[in-house]
């Protein structure tokens, strides 16, 4: 299947590279594919960026049939152009679909579009430390009928943004609100699927977080209200007397790229990590014995977030004394190093595009 081009007559101008921010501004051009029944996925185009005609009665605007995808494109020193593990997030894509009765795709030839996208945009990647040309595919229903059933017609959308640091705070850390009643998915539900309802359903708990002062939710279970799932968008880490424990997968965490990524790099290191149910109490009473080392948030956006500040019900507690701790440093120079080309990559996780 070809993918055509339409390059557009109007270039905007490029950002200021100090002052990007996070997914605000957008490149020339984004990629589109439709998909229709009985005719499959056709016509896969990159076009000129610009809105969307869609109809009132769009399927997405009412029943939030969509899952989108987060992928960042970094520009070596040498002026290499690379993705990291970029076909996870196509199969990840892919079972999003599945559990929202989205139909499968070619994941190849998404990755071949995508790599051609990023290549026609190539001067629009930044390359000041900590910066990313941020890649954003997303899948939406567009039948235009009211009904509760899965839509007959989509389109896949690609688009990129040249970013800097996720959070404000940038690598410093930051402080979480452990959330007692809300939650951010339950057994049998999305929660492993990057579906665009999750992030609306957590809206609530992060506003009234930050109206407390911190920056983001530490997720626990939907049944019990005990166990440690996700912080914010991002999976998380807890260093305990020098054993890395990160929540088990199931049906309710996303299994994150980068979070696969720390777990390989952890065990070439030789440094003990352990995937399974970790409960609020157990990580409070921890600091209460000293053995709470350090604790981090990971994912595309932020790569590794490490976390400064803990508040729970009565409990405030200070992590690592406020600072970075130094394995999630290590993690940190470690994966920005082999995403960016400038440390060698032993797991052969780096894709090059070709200019």
């Amino acid at each position: 299947m070809e993918i055509t081009l339409v390059k557009t007559t109007k270039p905007k101008p490029k950002p200021d590279p100090e002052k990007l921010g996070f997914g605000r501004v957008f490149t020339d051009h984004m990629f589109i594919w439709d998909y229709s029944e009985g005719k499959g996925w056709h016509n896969p185009r990159i076009v000129p960026y610009g809105p969307l005609e869609m109809d009132p009665a769009c399927a997405v605007l009412h029943y939030g049939q969509a899952v989108f995808e987060g992928m960042k494109a970094y520009k070596a020193p040498d002026g290499r152009i690379l993705l990291f593990r970029p076909e996870q997030n196509m199969a990840r894509l892919n079972r999003s679909n599945a559990r929202l009765s989205i139909p499968q795709f070619d994941e190849e030839l998404a990755l071949q579009a995508i790599k051609q996208l990023v290549a026609l945009e190539r001067d629009w990647i930044p390359t000041a430390p900590g910066t990313a040309l941020y890649i954003r595919p997303f899948i939406i229903a567009t039948d235009n009928i009211l009904g509760v059933r899965p839509s007959s017609s989509y389109k896949f959308i690609v688009i990129l943004s040249p970013v800097g640091a996720y959070y404000e705070e940038g690598l410093n850390p930051v402080s979480i609100y452990v959330e007692p009643y809300y939650v951010r998915a339950v057994r049998g539900g999305t929660g492993f699927a990057k579906a665009a309802g999750n992030y609306a359903g957590s809206l609530l708990a992060q506003k009234n977080a930050q109206a407390k002062g911190y920056s983001q939710v530490l997720w626990l279970d939907g049944i019990e209200r005990r166990y440690v799932e996700e912080v914010g968008a991002m999976n998380v880490f807890f260093n305990i007397g020098g054993e890395l424990i990160t929540p088990d997968l199931g049906d309710s965490i996303l299994p994150g790229v980068t979070r696969d990524s720390i777990l390989q790099l952890l065990r070439s290191w030789g440094v003990p990590t352990v995937e399974r149910r970790l409960s609020v109490d157990e990580v409070f009473e921890a600091h209460a014995q000293g053995r709470l080392v350090e604790a981090f948030g990971c994912g595309t956006a932020a790569v590794v977030s490490p976390i400064g500040r803990l508040g729970y019900r009565e409990q405030v507690i200070e992590i690592s004394g406020g600072k970075i701790g130094e394995l999630t440093q290590r993690l940190y120079d470690t994966l920005t190093g082999i995403q960016t080309g400038k440390l060698p990559d032993p797991f052969g996780w780096v894709v090059e595009i070709d200019i």
